[in-house]
């Protein structure tokens, strides 16, 4: 089947359930290679058991659905400086904050999207974000008027969005996630990781003891190291050269992170078109036709979500150190899923995906539909600046000290 704007328009608007990729991968060094899951609080693994074919299967995450929403926002805010496709953005530039370090933070790229506190506490033209025309689409923003947030933030409409840091906490504006994605290491077996370090320099345990110094290095002699009651201090817990990274390093197993091998990973990414049906999109008497204008927001929000998932599909799956995943041959389809169960499968390609959301804005924007094709630039408040600052200079500080 061929994914044109007028067939994914009609799945938006008919009885379809769901837009759906399933694909298997293997680690980049090939099947049974060593990957690495995430790891959590306490050095653990997201390990569980999954039913797969009616047998209790263990498996662990490789990414979350938030993760997996971050990439895919961050591939449609490659593909939207590259000039590929128009998505609109809030950005806030910390460089006229005098911060040049952080450079600009995008709505893509904040952790609670359009409703996070960087973007809460930064400024237009001098007003408070949230004061402004654009801040205030989510105070009103609802499932039965979402036109606001589709003009200034639709990836929030994708991706779902909490405005938990406004004036209303916890009860805030909620959208659900229509999109989510996750990827799953299936039949796996834990493994342990050795750790060890051999010094060409043959440095003996027992070279030191050595003191740390005023500016954060180390030394041999006591007289030229910084004093605590006019003591010489000790680098580190009781200055051997390994406090310093010198010297061998008996080898040893960590056995509680050590990575784990599998029979397969399983990416499942789905784009709930129910989801997208609840929302409306009111527009003012101009619009040619409600239902109509219904209709080309949801398709683009679709569009939208495609796009995000082929383009960071595409832009392969290296999820961290050591977690490098390809697909199996002939794996990464998608499927239009039918309302009763069925499906059709179709393939499309990032310049295809690309192409797709923006024909499907430009007939969004045809039924009357606002969307921002220019970054709306913020500033960061000066109290903003000023708690990066300290929050920066006390960082170093602290280096400084655990270096000493």
């Amino acid at each position: 089947m061929n994914l044109s704007l007028e067939t994914l328009k009609a799945a938006v608007a008919g009885r379809a359930a769901a837009l759906r990729c399933r694909r298997k991968l293997q680690p980049a060094g090939g099947k049974g290679d060593k990957v690495f899951p995430p790891t959590y609080e306490g050095g653990t693994y997201a390990f569980e058991e999954r039913v797969i074919d009616g047998q209790r299967v263990p498996c662990v995450l490789l990414d979350s659905v938030q993760s997996q929403a971050n990439r895919m926002e961050l591939a449609l805010l490659q593909a939207t400086r590259d000039r590929k496709i128009s998505v609109p953005l809030v950005e806030v530039d910390f460089k006229k904050g005098g911060i040049k370090e952080v450079g600009i933070i995008t709505s893509l790229e904040a952790p609670h999207r359009l409703a996070d506190a960087i973007l809460r506490d930064s400024t237009l033209n001098g007003q408070p974000f949230r004061k402004t025309a654009e801040g205030k689409t989510l105070d009103g923003a609802k499932v039965v008027n979402s036109t606001g947030l589709f003009a200034v933030c639709p990836t929030a409409l994708v991706f779902g969005l909490w405005d938990s840091t406004g004036s209303m906490g916890g009860m805030g504006t909620k959208f659900q996630r229509a999109l989510v994605s996750e990827i799953a290491g299936i039949d796996v077996k834990d493994g342990v990781r050795p750790s060890s370090r051999i010094d060409p320099l043959g440095i003996q345990l027992n070279a030191g003891p050595l003191y740390a110094t005023a500016d954060g290095g180390w030394t041999l002699k006591s007289e030229e190291a910084k004093k605590d009651k006019g003591k010489a201090v000790l680098l580190g817990k009781d200055g051997k050269p390994s406090e310093a990274n010198l010297g061998n390093i008996t080898p040893t197993f960590k056995g509680n992170h050590g990575g784990v091998t599998m029979d397969h990973a399983l990416q499942t990414a789905v784009i709930s078109l129910p989801a997208l049906r609840r929302l409306k999109f009111p527009v003012d008497k101009l619009a040619r036709d409600q239902a109509a204008a219904d209709i080309a927001a949801r398709t683009a929000l679709a569009a939208l979500g495609l796009c995000g998932a082929v383009l960071s599909i595409e832009d392969g799956c290296d999820l961290r150190s050591r977690c490098q995943l390809v697909p199996e041959p002939g794996q990464g389809g998608w499927e239009l899923v039918n309302g009763n169960g069925t499906s059709e499968p179709f393939a499309l390609d990032a310049e295809a995906a690309c192409a797709l959301l923006q024909a499907a804005v430009a007939s969004a924007k045809y039924a009357g539909l606002p969307w921002r094709d220019d970054p709306l630039r913020l500033v960061p408040s000066p109290g903003l600046v000023a708690l990066v600052q300290k929050s920066h200079k006390l960082a170093t500080q602290a280096g400084a000290k655990s270096e000493g």
